[in-house]
């Protein structure tokens, strides 16, 4: 079975799967199912334009809305989890995912469900230890604080994966499990990301919840993004009692844009007599069951249940009985029924409505799901709970960022001694994102050598049939069995690298030449003792970074966030 995995999406739908029909028709393959990890953007409208976490002149409709109407379908079955720039609104209506348009799924906040009987898993967001111990209380419309915080992970869903017993084949998170880029090629990695040095030498970058996840897991491929470059890593794992070791082979991408590796298709073997469609996992559906009781619509602190003598219970993990007593709830039928509704109206380019506010929406799909198999709506339970609460008034959203971060919410003590994002030292006061998602905007030729895959020809040739090698595995034990793991797929994919554009990637502008340096929010410029400067990076885009630009004015020269 082939398995395109492709990185941020940021909506281009179209140029992604006019991508894989190049692919396909060029190679004589067959790409049987898309996986995008993250930065989906599922843009119904104007109402969830506002809801996504970027500043205003960068939101644009794209192309998804076209699938959502019904003017287009996904040529081949697509598979996404979340990121940190998404429609919020409208993914929140799928905390236990579904499908957002004919022929594209949604894995929920975290989830695993089967297709030709491979085990796909996913967790949507990225990691904040603020608001890592909280419920999922952010729900439209939205204030300048939840706006961002609707997307950092929560330890409920961690802890709901942590349950999980049976092994998983394909896992997806958006940011990177802390600590895999030391099993990759790092100083290639740093030649391409000179600013990420510091946090790689202090592994301070990236997820710590997805880094225990992975050792958990164990899953044989990971499929990250975020970071904007093409990085693999091969990590062998310590053996579970008496099993064999694992090997995870972990793969991040680059985002859609023109001579960026932003899609690698990957063999992986189909299991004999399993369903040609995509399936619910009965493990999965019997921890939700036995979870559901720990959900929380609060902005509270929680802490998982522990073996400390405090709970009178602590294991959630699923018993043959309980997957079974799931599979009954669903009539025997794990099939996930095409059972996608529209909940809103489609943006019509003939009559935009920008002054639409979002609302809280629930969604008929998680009603029967929860209907089935006892589950909390917490779309639902959220609206009911706001009612009279007070909540911020539409179009709030609107409000600035002062240095690209939430106000009103400091950070909490964490169950992890540091907080990721906090110590970084790049130009990265946005969480973890290290790179300005549109700071390498294409120009009128690139986006016109992407418009029109078929049409393209001679004007770019994709490079095709190069194998990405992998590292050795990195461990304290080497069986020589494992040695066939070195390399990933044998079929990448990439636009092709021009010179120019590997020189413009990896430019450091002199810093006596520098006009302007990115302001540090408070809480994340360090402990005042100095350490660690703030690294000069040349903009690529001198019109969107110049010295003061026209939002810094309209807010009396705030800083402008940075994504």
């Amino acid at each position: 079975m082939k398995i395109a995995v492709e990185g941020c999406c940021h909506g281009e739908l179209d140029k992604i799967y006019e991508t894989i029909a190049y692919m396909e028709k060029k190679e004589g393959v067959k790409v049987d199912l898309l996986l995008c990890c993250g930065d989906f953007q599922a843009v119904r409208n104007e109402e969830d334009m506002k809801c996504m976490a970027v500043p205003a002149k960068y939101r644009t409709m794209q192309t998804f809305y076209k699938y959502y109407s019904g003017e287009k379908k996904a040529p081949v079955l697509t598979i996404f989890i979340g990121g940190n720039h998404e429609a919020s609104n409208h993914l929140q209506e799928l905390p236990y995912g579904g499908w957002v348009a004919p022929n594209i799924y949604f894995l929920g906040y975290a989830g695993i469900v089967r297709y030709k009987g491979i085990r796909i898993g996913g967790l949507s967001g990225i990691f904040k230890s603020r608001d890592y111990r909280k419920g999922h209380h952010e729900f439209p419309p939205y204030n300048p604080d939840t706006l961002r915080s609707v997307y950092h992970i929560r330890n409920m869903e961690v802890f709901k994966l942590k349950q999980v017993q049976m092994p998983v084949d394909i896992f997806m998170s958006h940011d990177w499990p802390r600590g895999i880029y030391h099993y990759g090629t790092t100083e290639e990695l740093l030649r391409k990301k000179k600013f990420l040095r510091q946090e790689v030498e202090t592994n301070t970058l990236g997820s710590p919840p997805a880094e225990e996840l992975l050792a958990h897991l164990q899953p044989n491929y990971w499929f990250s993004a975020h970071l904007h470059v093409k990085f693999a890593a091969v990590m062998q794992h310590l053996p579970k009692g008496k099993a064999s070791p694992r090997v995870t082979k972990f793969l991040s991408l680059d985002k859609c844009l023109p001579y960026r590796e932003f899609l690698q298709i990957v063999d992986v073997p189909e299991r004999p007599g399993s369903s040609d469609g995509l399936e619910y996992d009965p493990e999965w559906l019997a921890i939700l069951k036995a979870t559901n009781s720990l959900q929380r619509t609060t902005p509270v602190l929680w802490n998982p249940p522990e073996n400390n003598g405090l709970h009178e219970r602590w294991d959630f993990s699923a018993s043959e009985a309980a997957m079974m007593e799931a599979v009954k709830d669903l009539n025997g039928e794990l099939a996930i029924p095409d059972n996608f509704t529209r909940t809103v109206r489609s943006y019509d380019p003939n009559r935009p409505q920008p002054h639409a506010n979002p609302r809280c929406h629930t969604n008929p799909q998680t009603t029967e799901l929860c209907a089935l198999l006892g589950l909390t709506d917490l779309c639902a339970k959220a609206a009911h709970l706001s009612e009279g609460s007070g909540r911020a008034a539409p179009g709030e959203e609107e409000e600035e960022w002062e240095d690209g971060q939430s106000m009103g919410s400091a950070d909490e003590q964490s169950e992890y001694p540091s907080d990721t994002s906090g110590m970084s030292r790049s130009f990265n006061p946005d969480e973890i994102t290290i790179e300005d998602e549109w700071d390498e905007e294409p120009g009128a030729q690139e986006m016109q050598e992407l418009e029109v895959i078929s049409e393209v020809k001679a004007a770019v040739e994709f490079q095709t049939h190069r194998p990405m090698v992998l590292p050795k595995p990195i461990s304290d034990i080497s069986p020589s069995h494992l040695s066939h793991l070195s390399e990933l797929a044998p079929t990448s994919h990439s636009t092709p690298t021009t010179a120019q554009s590997q020189q413009r990637n990896d430019e450091v502008e002199d810093p006596a030449s520098v006009t302007r340096i990115l302001k540090r929010n408070s809480d994340e410029a360090g402990d005042g003792s100095g350490r660690g400067v703030t690294p000069r990076l040349k903009r690529r885009n001198q019109v969107i970074y110049s010295a003061v630009d026209d939002e810094d004015e309209e807010a009396g020269g705030r800083t402008t966030p940075v994504l």
